[in-house]
């Protein structure tokens, strides 16, 4: 089984900590191990253009490189660790899966692009690199999403990054403290618009949802089932005047239901309906 080491931000070893073995061969015999990276990368530079100036050249080209890499096995070059450093959400057993990695495998036979591909192609991981540490680790570096909003659409949800790209669909319960955007385009935007509110952080803690309404602008719903509507124009200056009108009024204290403020230099307030029933008389329906 293969060791799965994952690097901290820290790199000092411990005192006294003993250095994990390497293959002694590997340093008693530096130029031959030189010698076989050299001529395997050659190959693979010009194996390609010679194949295809000859088609039979190619096939002995590639046997070549095999017999190469066997060799290289024999003398160390074989697959012991894989060190994963930027590694959070993803787990360990996934990552693995990824990597395809077979712990004595020649490590010079590895195909770095296709993992890397596959690394990429997980949930959390936004970009990766894959590298030889030779002669017997694999270092997988990974730039995992970070986790920005819950992107409400056609009654679906799911969990975007700051580049409005879905991260997960399931499993989201996590996640609930996260702003929610609502409707077609407003993962795209989500990012612009938190930059926005965060201008204004006490404001920006009472805001529940975020709906991007007719491809132009956004309303927000506060705490309380209170409805902001920003306008499609500089929005965040109707927020730092929204802002200041909490500051010196409070208004959000007050029994409203929606606050407009499409209007530059305006804020026009809607209160809520009563809620106070009629007393009905004697023999009377309310």
């Amino acid at each position: 089984m293969i060791k799965f080491w994952k690097r901290k931000t820290t790199t000092s070893a411990p005192t006294g900590a003993r250095p994990r073995p390497r293959v002694g061969s590997i340093w008693r015999n530096r130029w031959l191990a030189g010698a076989l990276v050299a001529v395997l990368v050659g190959l693979a530079a010009g194996g390609g253009w010679w194949g295809w100036r000859t088609g039979v050249a190619g096939r002995l080209v590639d046997q070549a490189k095999w017999r190469i890499i066997a060799t290289s096995a024999d003398i160390g070059f074989r697959v012991n660790d894989v060190l994963v450093m930027g590694r959070e959400e993803t787990s360990r057993q996934a990552l693995l899966k990824a990597v395809r990695l077979v712990r004595g495998a020649p490590i010079l036979a590895f195909d770095l692009e296709a993992a890397r591909q596959r690394v990429e192609a997980l949930p959390w991981i936004r970009r990766a690199t894959v590298e030889r540490m030779l002669p017997d680790t694999v270092l997988v570096t990974v730039e995992e999403r970070r986790p920005l909003a819950l992107w409400q659409n056609d009654g679906q949800f799911a969990l975007i990054d700051f580049h409005g790209e879905i991260i997960l669909r399931k499993g989201l319960e996590s996640y609930n403290n996260l702003l929610v955007v609502v409707g077609k385009g407003a993962a795209s935007r989500a990012a612009k618009l938190l930059a926005t509110l965060g201008v204004e952080p006490e404001l920006m803690g009472m805001v529940k949802a975020a709906i991007w309404v007719g491809g132009r602008r956004w309303n927000l719903r506060l705490k309380g089932d209170i409805d902001v509507q920003l306008p499609e124009q500089d929005p965040g200056a109707a927020w730092k005047r929204l802002a200041e009108y909490e500051k010196t009024h409070q208004v959000l204290e007050r029994d409203v239901q929606v606050l407009d403020l499409r209007i530059p230099d305006r804020l026009i307030v809607r209160k809520a309906p009563r809620k106070d029933k009629a007393v009905a008389s004697p023999g009377q329906e309310t």
